[in-house]
């Protein structure tokens, strides 16, 4: 029987527990969890920020359990208007490998690796894809291409190939696992390109007129053929406002080409959409991942997910509600 003292075991108690808080906040502030194909082999667990919630995915698919990632926006956070926190500075110090978006969506993270002192190899992921569509020449995140690359898998397979191939070079003595870890994700992504293709097939091109909350699915709408008749916020950055004209305009534009649906995104406030849904008779009940993943157990709490919600809500307000898309083999 223990005869230690009551109060003497409360405070040998209370201490153990401090100690364990305090060493559990000491491996960082927006750390997240690895994922991935079983053991990483042998080496070191590199230190990985990657800067958006759909980056953040990707490299977790890849890296598995031989990183370390820190994702710098959570879920539902638009990447155009962020501030960087003093912890995202902290989170940044020590970094192996810095993931970035590119084309100024995350222009922030700059900043962010300057402050925190450290020397990273900081890699531009939208520099690596292959399909690369316009940008604006003006406005606050002018920039030569549109940034919203990730809405066509083929950019996602080049940007896992390309996470893959520096994270084995940085530590080879896994490179054997972040190999197969991309293998499995990347027919993962075949398969994503292929059954919303096959969703969005038997509807005929007319009917796939796609009005969205910011200019932010363009590059979904030329894989899948989809015609972008325009968007609340005419602009390919969140930050910009739409004027009363520009509201008119559009509004009109949805009645006269009698646009089945206008779709909300769920990180932007959707009441001038659901005002121009009710003004032309459209709905607006079917809501798109644009920017950001959504929380975990949404519907677009993953990058596969994401983009299977955003095909599914299409097809349904194309069809008339006739179909959706349901995709197997992305897990």
């Amino acid at each position: 029987m223990d005869s230690s003292p009551r109060p003497l075991r409360r405070v040998v108690i209370a201490a153990l527990t401090t100690a364990i808080v305090l060493a559990a906040g000491a491996c960082g502030g927006n750390q997240t969890p690895s994922a991935g194909s079983g053991s990483s082999g042998s080496g070191r667990q590199l230190k990985v920020v990657a800067t958006t919630t759909q980056l953040g995915d990707l490299v977790r698919n890849v890296g598995g359990d031989g990183i370390q990632l820190t994702q710098v926006l959570a879920p539902n956070s638009d990447p155009h208007e962020y501030e960087p926190r003093p912890n995202d500075v902290e989170s940044t110090a020590g970094a192996d490998l810095v993931f970035e978006s590119g084309d100024n969506l995350d222009r922030w993270m700059g900043k962010l690796v300057q402050e925190s002192g450290g020397k990273p190899t900081v890699v531009d992921l939208g520099a690596a894809v292959p399909v690369k569509l316009p940008g604006e020449s003006e406005g606050p995140e002018a920039s030569q291409y549109d940034p919203h690359w990730w809405h066509d898998p083929v950019n996602a397979v080049a940007a896992v190939d390309k996470i893959r191939d520096t994270l084995a070079g940085a530590e080879p003595a896994r490179a054997e696992a972040f190999r197969a870890n991309a293998t499995a994700y990347l027919g993962k992504l075949q398969a994503l390109q292929q059954g919303i293709t096959k969703c969005l097939d038997p509807i005929p091109p007319s009917a796939r007129q796609l009005v969205t909350s910011h200019d932010a699915f363009n590059y979904f709408a030329k894989r899948f053929d989809i015609t972008v008749v325009g968007a609340v916020i005419p602009s390919q950055t969140t930050q910009a406002q739409p004027s009363s004209k520009e509201l008119v305009e559009l509004t009109k534009l949805v009645r006269d080409k009698h646009v089945a649906a206008v779709f909300p995104e769920e990180s932007l406030n959707p009441a001038l959409a659901r005002r121009i849904a009710e003004e032309t008779g459209a709905r607006a009940d079917l809501v798109l991942y644009g920017d950001t993943l959504g929380p975990v157990g949404s519907s677009g709490d993953t990058y596969l997910k994401m983009e299977q919600a955003n095909a599914d809500a299409m097809a349904t307000a194309f069809s008339g509600g006739k179909s959706g898309c349901a995709i197997s083999g992305i897990g």
